[in-house]
């Protein structure tokens, strides 16, 4: 990546926002992270941070960096090969039902 592309993908997102609830920015972002793994689990995507980005990984070893929670889901797509929608009626029933069992 060139310095000016990363100079871009270091600017603030409001997703990288906290919460308001006295909550740092770094707490905020390890919920955001545990959130967005719950979705991402059913295309078999995990997200980890890496320090000031994200770090999408497939099931096969794939790898992408996301700058933000904004560039999430192209990046999902791209590595799960097939559209990822958080709004999929059955992951929404996956995340019912296991929301149900705990």
């Amino acid at each position: 990546m060139c310095g000016l592309c990363g100079a871009f993908a270091n600017a603030d997102h409001w997703s990288d926002s906290p919460s308001g609830n006295g909550e740092t920015r770094a707490r905020s972002r390890q919920v955001k992270t545990r959130l967005a793994n719950q979705l991402l689990a059913h295309y078999s995507l995990t997200l980890t941070d890496a320090g000031g980005s994200l770090l999408l990984r497939s099931a096969t070893g794939q790898a992408a960096l996301v700058p933000h929670l904004g560039a999430l889901w192209p990046a999902a797509d791209r590595l799960a090969r097939k559209p990822c929608d958080p709004l999929d009626p059955e992951l929404i029933a996956a995340l019912n039902k296991a929301a149900a069992e705990t």
